[in-house]
């Protein structure tokens, strides 16, 4: 009887092991997920992830504060080359009627002939010419393109990283930008000085700062850390039902008296 009891307990010691082995080899697939990420990423087309991204501007108004505002409605593209960089492009169409700055009056007044003209000029767009080495990042010139004026531009962008494919997720990549315009350059020319001043109601300088978290398309490339985890998932397993075996061997040729079964 205390036999079968000691044989019931190790089953369950030997079950609780090897599913405790399978969880650490999840846990490490899940970790080694963020861990590998390689700082080059993986080469393809990425679309901004709106739902995780940002193009936004402030104005200085009557000199004192920054005013922000957002465009909400955008579509964006990265194609990105992870063996030269400085092949890559990005492009993005922001909608000049989703501006919003937080009151409901301001912003109808943005979309007035005033400012946007979003009625005639409905769209924000940027595509990118060349991609340039900087200093720890990337120069990216290209056409902006608003209220129906194109100007070429210059502005720095940081590759904040990325994230390999999971199972059910594709690749990801982040980056920043920043940059400057002169309004009146594009023809939003609304608003003078402070009555007696030489300061302006709005600045003429808009700041610009774009945040995107954009997703590879298409199929999903598996990096090779992935691969070699489900290797070390089964290793695992293998190992710890051998462990199992052995120890059954062993207590099978251990010497049990009859006293020890009563």
């Amino acid at each position: 009887m205390k036999r079968t009891i000691f044989l019931a307990g190790f089953a369950l010691v030997a079950f609780i092991a090897l599913s405790q082995s399978g969880t650490r080899a999840v846990n490490m697939t899940f970790a080694d997920r963020f861990a590998a990420a390689a700082p080059v990423g993986v080469s393809g087309t990425y679309g901004f992830d709106k739902a995780h991204s940002a193009i936004g501007f402030k104005v200085r108004h009557n000199g004192l504060i920054d005013i922000p505002g957002f465009f909400r409605d955008f579509v964006g593209t990265v194609n990105y080359d992870a063996n030269d960089v400085a092949k890559s492009t990005v492009e993005f169409t922001a909608k000049a009627t989703s501006i919003d700055t937080g009151v409901g009056g301001r912003d109808n007044h943005l979309r007035s002939a005033d400012f946007f003209e979003v009625a005639k000029f409905p769209d924000v767009t940027f595509k990118s010419t060349k991609v340039q080495k900087k200093g720890k990042g990337w120069m990216v010139t290209g056409d902006f393109t608003m209220k129906g004026v194109t100007k070429t531009i210059s502005f720095p962008i940081s590759i904040a990283g990325f994230l390999p494919a999971g199972e059910r997720s594709p690749a990801r990549m982040g980056f920043t930008a920043e940059t400057k315009i002169n309004r009146r350059d594009y023809g939003v020319n609304y608003g003078g000085n402070i009555p007696g001043t030489t300061t302006p109601v709005i600045a003429d300088e808009i700041d610009i700062r774009i945040e995107v978290e954009a997703t590879h398309r298409g199929p999903q490339p598996r990096p090779q850390h992935q691969k070699q985890t489900k290797s070390s998932n089964n290793i695992l397993r293998g190992s710890a039902l051998k462990a199992i075996s052995v120890r059954i061997r062993v207590f099978r040729c251990l010497p049990i008296s009859s006293s020890q079964l009563r």
